[in-house]
């Protein structure tokens, strides 16, 4: 008795959902060779082979020239770059979204802080005798405690926490921003403020050690040293010309590559 094949599920060919969405992206090199072997003559006029999903698109190609100005679609490594720099793009919108909403909270609390204040003083010695019978400590409990701080704060205290709080939330939706939009500028400003804070971050994992401080201190070490080696940041491995030289290259090999299919 022959045995079942498992079933698989079908491959999704996602440059061509990509193209779907965003429309196709022709070249024509001005190399003969490439040329000959991305174009094809059809009834209806001329058709190029897109550059990420290797269809043939009727009409004059988007762009013309040598193979190495070819634009760099998101196929291959360029797009697990694409999809690592996104992934952290979104890890800073939540942590940037996070703290603006601190801040804002921290800014609602000044303009109360006063009226808080009595009112907290008010009630209180009201709901103490309540507190004593079912063996509640109000006076050193740690809720009160921590609350009683908060509302004796200075102004001057919650003025620099709310400035850090916004501050901080604001650049992290900026890289958040650049690193979506794969802009070199956002890259390196997330290796510049990423490592600012890491000494703030390591400081916190001394003082106590959980999952979330050290997975986050992890994280923005990777990130970290990611940026730097593949993207060749400051310097490293050639500098940005080198990291251009790269991208050329890469765009050649995507153009010789759909040429190649159509052999």
């Amino acid at each position: 008795m022959v045995e079942p094949r498992p079933r698989t599920l079908p491959r999704v060919d996602w440059s061509l959902r990509h193209c779907a969405r965003k429309g196709h992206i022709t070249f024509a090199p001005t190399e003969p060779e490439l040329r000959e072997r991305l174009h094809a003559p059809v009834p209806q006029g001329e058709a190029w082979r897109c550059l990420r999903c290797g269809d043939f698109v009727l009409g004059e190609p988007h762009g013309s020239g040598p193979a190495e100005d070819a634009p760099l679609v998101l196929r291959g490594k360029a797009l697990r770059d694409a999809f690592v720099l996104r992934f952290l793009a979104v890890e800073r919108f939540l942590r940037g979204s996070l703290f603006l909403l601190l801040g804002y909270a921290v800014l609602r609390f000044q303009s109360s802080q006063a009226s808080l204040r009595q009112l907290f003083s008010q009630d209180l010695p009201a709901a103490k005798p309540l507190a004593d019978k079912i063996g509640v400590d109000l006076e050193n409990g740690f809720l009160v405690t921590h609350l009683r701080s908060a509302l004796n704060a200075k102004h001057g205290t919650l003025v620099l926490l709310t400035t850090f709080l916004l501050g901080y939330g604001a650049i992290q939706v900026l890289e958040g921003v650049g690193l979506w939009l794969l802009k070199r500028w956002g890259e390196y400003l997330a290796v510049v403020a990423t490592s600012a804070f890491l000494p703030v971050e390591v400081y916190e994992l001394s003082e106590k050690v959980t999952w979330l401080r050290a997975g986050a201190l992890v994280l923005n070490l990777a990130a970290v040293a990611y940026l730097l080696y593949s993207k060749r940041l400051f310097g490293i491995r050639g500098g940005g010309k080198a990291y251009e030289a790269q991208r050329h290259e890469e765009s050649l090999l995507e153009v010789e590559a759909s040429a190649a299919t159509a052999t």
